[in-house]
């Protein structure tokens, strides 16, 4: 976004710094934890794109929908589940945000918008879709927002998706987090283009690229989508060029790429220019800063003691909730 754009306002401006921190801090918490084997399932961090989530779900409303993947943590505290019920999800308390079912690849909280994750690659595309159908019929003015990867655009779910989303201009974010790899294999090997937003023209969308470590960016670029899907005329493909610094999975050997590439992808931290622009443009202070990055630390403090102390669930309810009878309106 040039930097003559107008910026939004400084609450908005406020929250945003706060989040992106939050992603940060919370993820690298959970991996401490992690390797001191609180955490019984194996990660799949967020570290590095923390602008993508933040500037995407500064936009949306509590009735809108976002599907993610099997990397949620971020998508999930940007769209408003609580650091204490993530944290206990990732214990696997009962107090966790899908009452310990879910796991890390699995988190979600309906009430406000976070539909439970995905792991399958595109697997989370089709619903994004039918999430934007049941907004149409409905008329509600909501959005669905599905969360996915380069390499998921090479799947079937996708194409169909997309091409259902175009056909009935559904209001449908489809949002590609680009980031040049598809667990361990380069984009380059198994995909003929290089920008995967081209692949919008085919079903009747813009699609448009945009610098997935500018989180003003992608705020400014998703305002635009989400004001089209809401005022009726459809889907927007969005691919933001960002990198996770982390493996692929903690534990992950990255022997397919260079120690010098990550470097220079931190070199370009989206979170330390973010704090240059907010302190360039004099609505805040190093204080301000530093008092939000306070405000998380204890945060995070208190998620960790609220999710320690937390029961696990009882083996009696392992099936509790996973059942539906809908026609009488029950879940048992």
């Amino acid at each position: 976004m040039p930097e003559a754009m107008m910026m939004p306002s400084g609450e908005t401006l406020r929250g945003m710094y706060r989040t992106m921190v939050l992603l940060r801090r919370f993820e690298e918490r959970v991996n401490d934890l992690y390797m001191q084997g609180r955490i019984p399932s194996t990660l799949h961090l967020y570290i590095g794109q923390e602008a993508v989530a933040t500037g995407l779900c500064a936009n949306l409303r509590r009735d809108d929908h976002v599907l993610s993947t099997h990397r949620p943590h971020g998508h999930a505290l940007a769209k408003g589940v609580t650091p204490r019920s993530l944290m206990a999800e990732l214990m696997g308390k009962a107090t966790g945000c899908c009452k310990a079912k879910g796991g890390s690849m699995h988190v979600g909280d309906m009430q406000v918008g976070m539909v439970p994750a995905v792991a399958i690659v595109g697997g989370s595309i089709p619903i994004a879709s039918g999430f934007g159908l049941a907004a149409k019929m409905q008329k509600s003015g909501a959005v669905a927002v599905a969360f996915f990867g380069d390499g998921a655009t090479n799947e079937g779910a996708f194409h169909e998706a997309a091409n259902q989303a175009g056909a009935w201009k559904l209001p449908v974010i489809f949002f590609c987090e680009n980031n040049l790899y598809g667990e361990g294999t380069a984009m380059q090997r198994c995909t003929p283009i290089n920008d995967l937003a081209i692949r919008a023209a085919g079903y009747g969308m813009p699609g448009v690229i945009v610098d997935g470590n500018d989180v003003l960016a992608v705020y400014e670029t998703v305002s635009h989508a989400a004001a089209r899907a809401r005022s009726g005329e459809g889907p927007t493909f969005i691919e933001a060029k960002t990198y996770r610094w982390r493996g692929h999975y903690e534990g992950d050997p990255q022997v397919y790429r260079t120690v010098e590439e990550i470097e220079s992808w931190k070199a370009r931290d989206a979170i330390a220019a973010f704090r240059v622009r907010l302190l360039k443009s004099g609505l805040f202070q190093d204080g301000d800063l530093e008092e939000l990055q306070g405000l998380v630390f204890t945060a995070l403090n208190e998620a960790v003691a609220f999710a320690a102390a937390a029961p696990r669930p009882a083996p009696e309810d392992a099936l509790a909730g996973v059942y539906a009878d809908t026609h009488n309106g029950l879940v048992f």
